[in-house]
């Protein structure tokens, strides 16, 4: 029997910035009959053509889910740095509405790399966005070496289930006590460690390929995402579960 691959296409969706309408390109992966959307925000180094991205947009389509990818507005513009938090998250609203319309009434899901999901986690805390859940791949909770410099008193005002996957040694969201302290203060929220991995998921002498590292990533997502697709927008119950990870050696 012939596999039946994904379908990669470009669309284009229109965000309404202060200084007039911007087109950015929205990249697809549809798997046939997809169970749900996933949209995912780079962060602030790296597009949406990042071989990381990439990678984790064929992986995501490879568990049934269509992944949507796009670029902040200052990226499209030729900018290396971000502009205004504001513009990233209207960026995030009209990606959000246009894979509303065409994902129909399957679950959304909103996921983003560093500072793209840090975006997202503004966007859903002042309601501009409705995702099902959220996923953050290394949330950028500091700068590195600035632990006072906290970005997460928003989180808590999120109600639909959080997955952080952090990597045991991301200086970003280091001390891990204090990033544990920090999530369990969140409404279903919980924590994906990942052990000896830095804030691109990479290890020590790492040999694995970028592919390999997205697979690693979204293992740890896998079963979220399976429930967040069978509940249909009802947050699971119960407590948040939470694996710290080794003392460092």
């Amino acid at each position: 029997m012939s596999e039946v691959r994904a379908v990669e296409s470009t669309r284009t969706c229109v965000v309404e910035l202060p200084s007039g309408a911007l087109s950015l390109p929205v990249l697809r992966v549809e798997p046939p009959a997809p169970r749900a959307t996933v949209i995912l925000a780079p962060g602030a180094g790296a597009g949406a053509a990042h071989p990381f991205m990439a990678a984790m947009a064929a992986a995501i389509a490879a568990i049934g889910m269509t992944a949507v990818r796009f670029d902040f507005p200052y990226r499209v513009l030729g900018r290396r740095m971000p502009g205004p938090a504001s513009h990233s998250i209207l960026a995030w609203a009209a990606v959000f509405e246009h894979a509303r319309l065409e994902s129909g009434t399957a679950p959304i899901v909103a996921m983003g790399k560093s500072y793209g999901g840090r975006m997202a986690s503004m966007a859903a805390a002042e309601d501009t966005i409705d995702p099902d859940a959220l996923v953050y791949l290394g949330y950028p909770l500091h700068p590195p070496g600035r632990p006072e410099k906290e970005r997460a008193a928003h989180l808590r005002l999120i109600t639909v289930p959080q997955l952080f996957v952090s990597g045991s040694r991301d200086p970003f969201i280091l001390p891990a006590e204090r990033w544990d302290a920090i999530v369990e203060t969140c409404p279903a929220a919980s924590i994906a460690w990942m052990d000896g991995a830095d804030h691109s998921f990479e290890r020590s002498r790492d040999r694995r390929t970028v592919v390999d590292v997205a697979a690693s990533v979204l293992a740890e997502t896998r079963d979220f995402l399976d429930d967040v697709v069978s509940s249909q927008r009802d947050t699971p119950g119960g407590a948040a579960r939470f694996a710290r990870p080794p003392d460092p050696a």
